[in-house]
């Protein structure tokens, strides 16, 4: 039986002074009312191009991210490494509208798969349709609208960009993430990561495609694929996710007034992410899985079913992932037991990267115990580490 709950190994690569100043941030990230204040004054400053750098850079960015570039991510891709983890570098860059910055995002992806042929520390490339694609075309394409000529013409160049990022991933020899997002333009990213999937993952697991299992439709959506993907040759590969639009999806709904797209409550979301996985672990080989999550009971039922049905540790097509600044205690201690883990790295200009921080911040809000339990153990490795001191002296 695998325990989570060794926090000298779960903080190790950080310092004291690193973890009293986590413990204050998520102090800070615990109250809903300063996270929905924070959020709004963020999102006004960002707009405005208010200078935030100054506060934000060495608080929360460094918490939650890599760096502003590849090169500033090299000491975390280097602890990670040291510890048995991947990262999966992510170039975090949302809401951006213009062709060169489509095209900016693009280029970053390429780079992050380019230096992994040279650094084995990079274990996926990932990219969000956001990234690389403008939001109200795809709400258009996923709700079966008329594209106009011009429309059309950009959605080609969505697709090449999308299919040159996965023929580059192809030829690096590593598999490549599509995040999920927002229910309203998931259609249409659903669609284009099918395509990919079909195209790319003839004879190995290239094209991952992210299932957020908080809605009420993905556990049927993801058994529709797999017998899709029998049909039509091809091997399907997920990461699965409780999901990160909680709030807004709610809220959209319930303005527009049509039925919530996500379960009731955690305990639904919860059992419709534990079925996925089992899912998918039953059929492992064909499918491919990464288990992306922080719930510790996830993650231990899913190492209980590896270990009962003799699943190696190391399964080539098992991974377990989580996001960098978030629930250590899963990653580093799954992966000094063997396991194949990843941490989300994400980088990017401070500015783009902000949708991203704020998202974060309400996650570990609205998430039930994450943040009183981060609290919980950040305090528990202090004491450890102010108990070793005592005795030592």
């Amino acid at each position: 039986m695998i325990s989570l709950e060794n926090t000298h190994i779960a903080f190790e690569s950080k310092s004291t002074y690193e973890l009293r100043k986590a413990w204050l941030l998520f102090v800070l990230v615990k109250s809903p009312i300063l996270v929905k204040l924070g959020s709004f004054l963020l999102n006004i400053a960002n707009t405005i191009h208010f200078p935030l750098r100054w506060a934000l850079k060495p608080t929360v960015f460094r918490h939650f991210c890599g760096g502003e570039t590849i090169e500033e991510c090299a000491s975390t891709l280097r602890k990670f490494s040291d510890s048995g983890i991947k990262a999966v570098l992510d170039y975090a860059a949302e809401g951006v509208q213009k062709e060169e910055e489509f095209n900016e995002a693009c280029d970053r992806i390429l780079a992050t798969i380019e230096l992994s042929r040279t650094n084995p520390g990079i274990g996926f490339a990932v990219f969000k349709f956001t990234g690389i694609a403008r939001f109200a075309l795809l709400e258009k394409y996923g709700a079966n609208e008329k594209l106009n000529e011009t429309e059309f013409s950009e959605l080609e160049k969505i697709k090449k960009r999308a299919d040159i990022i996965c023929n580059a991933a192809k030829n690096a020899g590593i598999p490549v993430m599509i995040d999920a997002e927002e229910t309203w333009i998931q259609n249409a990213i659903d669609r284009l990561v099918e395509e990919l999937m079909e195209k790319y993952n003839r004879e190995s697991h290239v094209v991952y495609h992210t299932l957020q299992m908080y809605r009420v439709d993905k556990l049927s959506y993801l058994k529709g694929i797999h017998k899709d993907a029998q049909i039509k040759g091809y091997l399907p590969a997920f990461k699965l996710v409780r999901g990160a639009y909680m709030e807004k999806e709610r809220e959209r709904a319930e303005k527009l007034n049509y039925a919530s797209p996500i379960h009731p409550d955690k305990p639904a979301t919860d059992k419709a992410f534990d079925d996925a996985v089992k899912f998918c672990l039953e059929n492992i080989g064909n499918i491919a899985l990464c288990i992306g999550t922080h719930n510790e009971l996830s993650s231990i039922k899913a190492v209980e079913y590896m270990q009962a049905n003799n699943m190696e540790s190391g399964h080539e097509d098992i991974h377990f992932s989580q996001l960098m600044g978030m629930s250590d205690h899963i990653s580093f201690n799954l992966a000094r037991a063997g396991y194949n883990v990843s941490k989300y790295l994400p980088y990017g200009p401070i500015r783009l990267v902000m949708p991203y921080l704020i998202r974060r911040a309400e996650e570990n809000t609205s998430v039930s115990g994450q943040t009183g339990r981060e609290l919980f153990l950040i305090k528990k490795e202090l004491r450890r580490r102010k108990e070793e001191k005592r005795k030592a002296s």
